[in-house]
């Protein structure tokens, strides 16, 4: 007798194409999820309406999203790299020949040099406490997962410089991936225009959260993040009643 196959339920596994039960919206989810933070981290900075020069560490699906998007609001892209090397235009880089253009600019330049908004998208420990010490941005969007090491973080937060924490800065793609998730057990299928308002929506208020739990804490956005994380998770588990 042949034993039949177990076929798990789509919700299971996230990320799926359309066709098994993906959602809309989801490749470019984690980077629209930073740009929809762009603007209030930016008032946070301190940045004003004419500090609008960005440089992008990596130019994967993430960063590309993030720079597609942030370029059509109005903000100037004016650095982005790859493992290849950076590319650099004052007057904004045309993104959709960035492959084509010559790298001139080096990693470390990348970090370092003089640009308003520097947006890591690439690999972890990329800002070390040396490089901390050279950032000239006045904010950092993390989009990668750790770039910054724990020494570089005292050094930014020394510095005044504003850290938004991956934690909170990339969430957009695990957020639609639960989207996904809810969409499976529902059977329903949300159109890109809801998955997005759903999404601005979610991470406008996790930044709100941050900032109240750093205004009542202190310390940086990083440690509010997890305060505020932990909070929340606390609670669940007290109405729960397993703590």
């Amino acid at each position: 007798m042949k034993r039949r196959s177990v076929v798990p339920p789509p919700g299971v596994v996230t990320g799926k194409p359309l066709s098994l039960g993906g959602s809309l919206g989801r490749e470019a989810a984690t980077g629209r999820g930073g740009f929809f933070l762009l603007d209030a981290a930016a008032a946070a900075a301190g940045l004003g309406s004419s500090q609008r020069r960005i440089a992008i560490q990596g130019f994967g699906n993430v960063g590309f999203w993030f720079a597609k998007l942030a370029a059509e609001a109005g903000w100037s892209v004016v650095a982005v790299s790859d493992s290849k090397g950076g590319v650099y235009d004052p007057n904004g880089i045309d993104l959709a020949r960035f492959k084509e253009l010559p790298k001139t600019l080096t990693q470390e330049e990348l970090l370092t040099c003089d640009w308003d908004v520097l947006v890591p998208a690439a690999l972890e420990n990329q800002i070390t406490a040396d490089v901390a010490e050279r950032v000239q941005a006045k904010l950092v969007l993390e989009l990668a997962n750790g770039p910054t090491t724990p020494e570089a973080d005292e050094v930014l937060e020394r510095r005044g410089v504003t850290v938004v924490p991956d934690v909170l800065a990339n969430a957009g793609g695990v957020t639609v991936s639960c989207f996904e998730w809810v969409q499976n057990l529902t059977r329903e299928e949300w159109t890109e225009e809801a998955v997005n308002d759903k999404l601005k929506e979610k991470m406008l208020r996790a930044w709100d959260d941050v900032l109240k739990s750093r205004g009542k804490y202190g310390g940086t956005l990083r440690t509010a993040a997890f305060i505020s994380a932990i909070q929340k998770i606390s609670e669940a588990m007290r109405h729960r009643g397993t703590l």
